[in-house]
């Protein structure tokens, strides 16, 4: 099983990158919102050594998930500054600003119910509790973590790669 899950997740997080590529025609905003990723990841990964928890299977599920969460929030904040930036007229600083400002409430709430929606399974002592635990972990700290990226950094990110310099 952890050989099959050594497979998966690089082919899964490819495969994700390619939908990005191919949604925004774009390699230069597919890898903005790709940042997200690593640091869900490595939100995910303090969480389990917080936590005393080894890495296991169920985990590495979880991983999985994770990375879909962070992507989503990602996407949704980059495609509504580059709306704005190209359809309605905003400068790239303003499109930025008011992207970032406006988007805070629904990435937040989105973070606040997905996290909160695994509490039970993170705290559970029952009967396959061993199971859920890692698994609700890691997307409870990799939630936290690419949360932050998604209203501080990527944006920044985003104005960065994309202003043009002066000739």
């Amino acid at each position: 099983a952890s050989q099959r899950l050594a497979l998966v997740v690089p082919i899964t997080l490819l495969f994700i990158f390619g939908l990005l590529v191919m949604a925004f025609s774009s390699i230069k905003n597919a890898l903005i919102i790709f940042t997200g990723v690593p640091l869900a990841l490595t939100g995910g990964v303090l969480a389990l050594h917080l936590r005393g928890m080894p890495l296991s299977i169920t985990a590495g599920v979880g991983f999985i998930a994770l990375s879909g969460v962070a992507v989503l929030n990602g996407l949704v904040m980059l495609s509504f500054i580059q709306a704005l930036w190209q359809h309605k007229g905003f400068t790239l600083s303003q499109a930025v600003y008011e992207g970032a400002m406006t988007r805070l409430r629904p990435v937040l709430m989105t973070a606040l119910v997905a996290s909160l929606g695994f509490v039970p399974m993170a705290i559970n002592t029952g009967t396959g509790a061993e199971v859920q635990r890692p698994l609700a972990t890691v997307v409870i700290g990799g939630i936290i973590s690419s949360t932050l990226l998604t209203l501080l950094v990527l944006p920044v990110l985003f104005q960065r790669f994309h202003q043009r310099k002066p000739v």
